[in-house]
């Protein structure tokens, strides 16, 4: 008996400010599964994450999208999270007055329901933190208020760790970061993967995949998925970059 996918798009077109951006994206993924959508900055990738996530300004127009079964288009954002869907943004927002403690407590009860038991937030809290290097002190910081880009990044990954979702969405989580954090955020990426969850990661570069790896990788190109293949794809963009893969299309499309 074959799965049911975790995450199944099917004909997705997504638009921003009345321009299509995505424009039909189909893509399947497994428990178990990590994939990767590569591609330059404008191709659509983010906007495609955004829009699954659903971000009021990306407005999905054709399509089909859903989650464990579900159907993620006739939920808001708020229900689309737990119903167990995650978004790690590549510019995570900073909430002046809002501390990191504070702000993971309401999330996960939100995410638990009100009625829920939170007598071991502290003890998975602070586990989190040490696994991501993250000094105690920021529980009581304000969040991503005066943050670098690599403990902004940190805390996204805090909040998928303890927040627990069946399929994460990374936007370029590694953008921004120095070795050492992009080493621990990796860390961080894997330990979260398991035989019951999905990743689909969004980046530009092959680093990223150097630590988390996944088993598929697709390239996106004016908002369409163009190319899919194994690891060994994103080895070889890393080496030719994007042009060669505009040259196959256009051979085959004869354009």
């Amino acid at each position: 008996m074959n799965p049911k996918p975790l995450l199944d798009i099917e004909d997705i077109h997504v638009e921003v400010e009345g321009k299509e951006i995505v424009r039909g994206i189909t893509l399947k993924i497994f428990p178990g599964e990590t994939h990767a959508i590569m591609g330059r900055n404008g191709s659509g990738k983010s906007s495609l994450s955004n829009a699954l996530m659903g971000h009021p300004s990306y407005q999905i127009t054709h399509g089909k999208a859903s989650l464990n079964g579900q159907n993620l288009l006739d939920l808001s954002a708020d229900k689309r999270s737990r119903a167990g869907l995650f978004l790690a943004f590549q510019y995570p927002m900073a909430i002046p007055g809002v501390t990191v403690a504070n702000f993971l407590r309401a999330a996960i009860k939100a995410r638990r329901g009100p009625e829920a038991d939170m007598s071991d937030f502290r003890k998975l809290f602070k586990k989190e933190m040490d696994a991501l290097a993250i000094d105690h002190s920021f529980a009581t910081r304000y969040l991503n208020d005066g943050f670098s880009g690599g403990e902004k990044k940190r805390v996204e990954i805090l909040q998928m760790a303890m927040l627990q979702p069946t399929m994460a969405l990374l936007d370029e989580t590694d953008s921004g970061l120095d070795i050492d954090a992009l080493k621990t955020v990796s860390e961080g990426i894997n330990r979260f993967r398991s035989d019951d969850t999905g990743v689909l990661m969004v980046t530009h570069y092959q680093r990223l995949l150097n630590y988390v790896k996944p088993q598929h990788v697709h390239v996106m190109i004016n908002g369409r998925l163009v190319k899919s293949g194994g690891p060994e794809l994103a080895l070889k963009l890393e080496e030719r970059g994007y042009d060669w893969v505009e040259e196959e299309l256009s051979r085959s499309t004869g354009a």
